[in-house]
């Protein structure tokens, strides 16, 4: 397959992109990461169960309400420098990360952590877009795309690896040296910035840190405390109130932090719709699969790292393939909605077949791998190339809130819908645990030992209580009652599987519907160009052709 010349870069492009892409693979590997180290973190620093949501949490909800005022800095002191700040900044907050004393003290360096992430995010990408020349934009946006999809992965990957032989510290270690690599490597490449960057919108800024923060941490906080609870229902209703009011302050300023009319330019406003559904299904697929390997299979975290590259290589390949495809078509529309529709059948399939070996759940994994694949760098591309140059890194943290949210909205539908199914169904199982250690224990008793019975009677009500909560918390129960009940602990683990299954079929099966739904609407307003027609080109609200726009798609 020959690519067309505007798919071939330079030298100095290609050392640009790899820059940039060691930067930004850091940055999303950092959201995974400490995932498979939180049962280790939490018995070294005393985290209970809400602490230990939030020291993985608190990383993601301090990037993604800080994007757009950090992409507006980047393009007003410079991007390269921005990132190098970023950086620094991050290696301090993972280094600090390593001597901590107690939970609070780590969600606050992976709070701090989070905000330097935000400001090295957009400003990756945009230092792609505003530094390559016209033609070779697409392949580089290709590239980023495939390193920001797969990134997580290489996250449970590098973690799982580092556990086996050293403490969860090593991970922050791992973080630490690789931020201070990018930031010597990024004296090696060009800056750019806005050569007219008006005053700093203060007003728009507060309403988008606040709105974002609000919704995330609504969507995060709802698989836990419930969709009806008051505090997530103010900061979702709060959050959205706060999202209306920040387009009223950005249609009013004079110099805005994001000029919300580019979301009248339909390639732009889809490729934004197209990134926030993809990451939707993406995370809500991770946060089911991840349980499904690990508690039902029974793989470590390094094996379920492992058995998830069938969806790395997916979305890698077909990243790099799909902008190609987009002008080899002719067609924007059909290659986004074509991926959007391609990973709604792969959810669909993952609900309606029962998936018992692993070989069944990789193939499943690689078509909705090849729909994220197809669609994610073309979406990118249509952000990018309808955001005036000036303005490359609020595109590209309008890009990375997208993925963000999407993320957030997708962990909130699947884990609501686990919770909420597996409550429903596992409390017969629960009864049964209690009544027959109950049994046991009154059995003990009465052959002459009350303390060892007493001690059993205790444990029904405890195990009964985390065979409740979770699969993972029953599972922990099944292996503390292999040695002295083996019936017992086969029958734990056989309900709380089913209890499991069909949540999970359900959720997949509702994340499919919203990828199929999305896959209609994408058809509808996505246009058959990348650049179609006029956009706007300056903060006056001018509307014309730019020549300046990457033109990949907009041939004859």
């Amino acid at each position: 397959m020959k690519l067309p010349n505007g798919f071939r870069m330079d030298a100095r492009s290609a050392w640009l992109v790899l820059v940039a892409c060691l930067s930004v693979s850091m940055v999303v590997a950092a959201m995974a990461a400490l995932n498979t180290a939180l049962p280790d973190i939490a018995v070294d620093t005393g985290a209970d169960a809400g602490q230990m949501t939030w020291i993985v949490d608190g990383y993601t909800l301090a990037l993604a309400a800080l994007l757009l005022p950090a992409g507006a800095i980047g393009d007003r002191f410079g991007r390269r420098e921005v990132l190098i700040v970023g950086l620094v900044f991050f290696g301090i907050a993972s280094l600090a990360a390593i001597w901590v004393n107690g939970p609070e003290q780590l969600i606050l360096t992976r709070c701090l952590a989070g905000a330097a992430a935000a400001l090295i995010m957009p400003t990756t990408l945009s230092l792609i877009t505003s530094g390559m020349p016209d033609g070779q934009r697409a392949v580089g946006i290709s590239i980023w795309s495939a390193i920001a999809g797969g990134g997580a992965i290489a996250g449970f990957l590098v973690t799982g690896l580092l556990l086996e032989f050293f403490s969860w510290h090593s991970i922050f270690i791992t973080f630490a040296a690789s931020s201070a690599v990018s930031a010597l490597l990024c004296f090696t490449i060009g800056t750019s910035k806005d050569t007219d960057p008006g005053r700093f919108d203060i007003p728009g800024t507060l309403c988008s840190v606040l709105a974002i923060a609000g919704v995330v941490f609504g969507l995060l906080e709802a698989p836990h405390r419930g969709w009806d609870d008051l505090l997530v229902l103010g900061c979702l209703i709060g959050g959205i109130l706060l999202a209306v009011l920040f387009v009223v302050v950005e249609l009013r300023s004079a110099s805005p932090l994001f000029d919300v009319r580019l979301l009248r330019n339909r390639a732009f406003g889809s490729g934004s719709l197209s990134v926030a559904v993809q990451f939707l299904a993406s995370f809500g697929m991770f946060y089911l699969v991840l349980q499904l390997l690990q508690l039902v299979f029974g793989y470590s975290p390094l094996q379920s790292a492992v058995a998830l590259m069938p969806f790395v290589a997916g979305v890698g390949v077909f990243s790099l393939l799909s902008n190609w495809l987009a002008v080899r078509l002719d067609s924007l529309k059909f290659v986004i909605a074509g991926g959007a529709l391609l990973s709604g059948i792969g959810l669909t399939l993952l609900g309606l077949i029962r998936v018992d070996d692993y070989w069944t759940l990789a193939w499943i994994l690689a078509v909705i791998a090849i729909g994220i694949g197809l669609a994610s760098a073309p979406a990118t591309t249509a952000i990018m190339s309808n955001t005036p140059l000036d303005n490359q890194g609020v595109g590209s943290a309008i890009n990375d809130t997208a993925r963000e949210i999407g993320a957030a909205i997708g962990i909130a539908i699947a884990g609501s819908m686990v919770a909420a199914g597996y409550k429903a169904r596992i409390g017969e199982t629960a009864d049964l645990a209690r009544e027959q250690l109950t049994a046991a224990g009154q059995q003990q008793m009465a052959a002459g030992d009350p303390t060892g019975g007493q001690a059993t009677i205790a444990q029904a009500e405890q195990a009964g209580t985390l065979i409740e909560r979770s699969l993972a918390e029953a599972r922990v129960v099944v292996d503390n009652l292999s040695a002295q009940s083996g019936e017992l602990a086969d029958k734990i683990a056989q309900g709380s599987q089913a209890a499991f299954d069909v949540p999970f079929e359900q959720a997949s099966l509702i994340l499919g519907g919203i990828m199929l739904a999305s896959t209609v609407v994408l058809l509808w307003i996505t246009p058959r160009r990348v650049v179609e027609g006029p956009v706007i080109t300056s903060r006056t609200g001018d509307f014309e052709a730019d020549p300046d726009l990457d033109d990949t798609y907009a041939h004859d």
